[in-house]
């Protein structure tokens, strides 16, 4: 399902239009995305979590030259599932 078919699912089963569904999609993935950004954590019991996690630096190989390369440290984005999505 990309984007569009799920602003579709959402107004249909909202009874929302379809304006009003992206706008309602967008803001909830922007409010997501900025608490994340913020080093804070979203929970929706029994969906999943959304967290931030730090990896830390590393070593890694070039596929191609077989030599080893500097992986550096970086903040990513993390899902957790919930029991509703563990449970399918």
């Amino acid at each position: 399902m990309n984007k569009s078919e799920l602003i579709n699912a959402i107004a249909e089963k909202s009874g929302l239009s379809k304006v009003d569904s992206k706008k309602a999609l967008d803001a909830t993935l922007e409010a997501i995305a900025q608490e994340v950004k913020n080093d804070g954590k979203v929970v929706l019991v029994g969906f999943g979590t959304f967290s931030l996690s730090e990896r830390s630096a590393r070593l890694g190989v070039n596929p191609q030259t077989k030599k080893p390369i500097k992986i550096p440290a970086r903040k990513s984005a993390k899902f957790k599932p919930g029991s509703t999505l563990r449970n399918l």
